[in-house]
């Protein structure tokens, strides 16, 4: 499978400790197997006049279910909740995992978050209420090793 990170530079060898903490899934080197997603991502960078790259990487996701802690969250839920909320507020256990897959909290998807943690919405709300919106994907890998491992350069894109 191919996976795709979006920056203002290519990124050829990933790094880790680069990553922001407080982030859906903590910190992590965060990709999707979706083109446009990840040209999407670049987006912030245009605001601030810098340049828009999509890196592309072979990832084996046979492999690395055999052999990789795995959290994976298959659609919006509490617990996906649950885990986003910790991760933003910094409290987050993604350190028991190599590999966070699932949803991203997107604009849409943020004012409602917005609105849970604001106290405005209740868990059960803002749950039905992102039921609505359409699935998107990535997956965030949460140690160097994992990311030296699995994640091979295929190439970068200007977009």
């Amino acid at each position: 499978m191919i996976l795709y990170h979006g920056s203002f530079t290519e990124v050829v060898k990933p790094d880790f400790w680069r990553g922001r903490e407080k982030l859906d899934f903590g910190r992590g080197f965060y990709t999707t197997p979706y083109r446009e997603q990840a040209i999407k991502w670049t987006e912030r960078f245009s605001r601030r006049h810098r340049s828009r790259v999509v890196s592309s990487y072979k990832f084996d996701e046979t492999e690395a279910r055999k052999n990789l802690r795995i959290l994976e969250f298959s659609a919006y839920s509490e617990d996906w909740l649950d885990f986003i909320t910790l991760c933003r507020m910094g409290a987050g256990k993604n350190t028991d995992y190599d590999l966070i897959i699932g949803s991203v909290a997107n604009d849409k998807v943020f004012d409602e978050l917005e609105a849970y943690f604001n106290g405005y919405s209740d868990k059960v709300t803002a749950i039905k209420n992102l039921r609505y919106e359409e699935p998107n994907l990535q997956y965030s890998f949460a140690n160097q090793e994992t990311i030296d491992q699995y994640l091979h350069f295929v190439s970068s894109e200007a977009v």
